[in-house]
């Protein structure tokens, strides 16, 4: 199979890993934050409807489109934030849930989302490179964000809210800063999505899709950005690996996770797991 032929195949499932990846980096800065937010997936889908919508009916450029697709759920996140994020632990995570069914019904409803039928013919304008750079980008920025002031506030909130606020760190604001940096690469990623698969519905982005984002980051592990980019292209690609087992391959793949949640809770990416073995093996080399 030469190059052109197997990029015809594959393209999809290649430009799907890149951008689900950007989807579990997006919920990764949330749970980095200590916040279970199930809003992620609801994101992804207004930045692939207002990127979409953008192209189509205003004939935008791509790169405007996309702009447009990463700060509209960025401002939503930010207004909904504000109060949304007194909340925490499983009811930060059913209100964000809540929030998830109010965008699918909202889409269901209007005419310019194109209703139940969703959109259609939605212009193929995503190349791999976009995908590649706006994965290079947002890498470079958090890794930057890791080891700043507010890398460390993040931290902080994430291992005690109540000591990290009695420290003097503004911990509302530094939850909300998360929130609204999850929501915009769920956009960003939202809009290179539309632009590849050609088509939107509301049902993409429902609690089924919510959950399977979720579980890229958990199973990725959330010690580093490395984690939750495993955790994508494990999830992605798990189906097509396991295409040959046929009505039998949901059931593997539900298997395989549990087997890695059972015994790598801390996620497959754990680097002090994998000190603690290179410290073992250097042991037993020197005696």
């Amino acid at each position: 199979m030469d190059w052109s032929s197997w990029w015809s195949t594959y393209s999809t499932l290649v430009l799907s890993i890149g951008v689900y990846g950007l989807m579990a980096i997006s919920i990764y800065i949330t749970l980095s934050c200590g916040l279970l937010s199930l809003a992620n997936a609801a994101f992804m889908g207004i930045g692939s409807y207002v990127s979409a919508v953008a192209t189509m009916q205003f004939e935008l450029p791509f790169s405007l489109a996309l702009l447009l697709g990463t700060l509209t759920p960025s401002v939503v996140a930010l207004i909904i934030g504000v109060p949304v994020l007194r909340l925490s632990g499983v009811y930060l995570a059913m209100a964000t849930l809540g929030f998830g069914e109010v965008v699918r019904v909202v889409a269901l409803n209007l005419d310019i989302t194109g209703g139940p039928l969703g959109l259609n013919g939605i212009p193929l304008l995503t190349e791999w490179w976009h995908v590649l750079l706006a994965l290079i980008l947002v890498l470079i920025l958090l890794n930057a964000l890791r080891h700043s002031k507010i890398g460390r506030a993040f931290e902080a909130i994430r291992e005690d809210e109540t000591a990290a606020r009695l420290m003097g760190i503004a911990t509302h604001h530094i939850k909300l800063l998360a929130f609204v940096l999850g929501a915009a690469i769920a956009g960003l990623a939202g809009g290179l999505n539309a632009h590849y698969t050609f088509t939107l519905s509301p049902g993409n982005f429902g609690f089924e899709n919510a959950v399977d984002i979720l579980t890229m980051a958990v199973l990725g592990g959330i010690q580093g950005l490395i984690g939750p980019l495993l955790g994508g292209a494990i999830i992605t690609l798990l189906p097509e690996l396991l295409r040959s087992l046929e009505e039998f391959r949901m059931a593997a793949n539900g298997v395989i996770l549990i087997a890695v949640v059972l015994f790598l809770p801390q996620g497959i990416w754990d680097p002090r797991r994998f000190r603690r073995w290179l410290k073992k093996r250097a042991t037993h080399v020197d005696a």
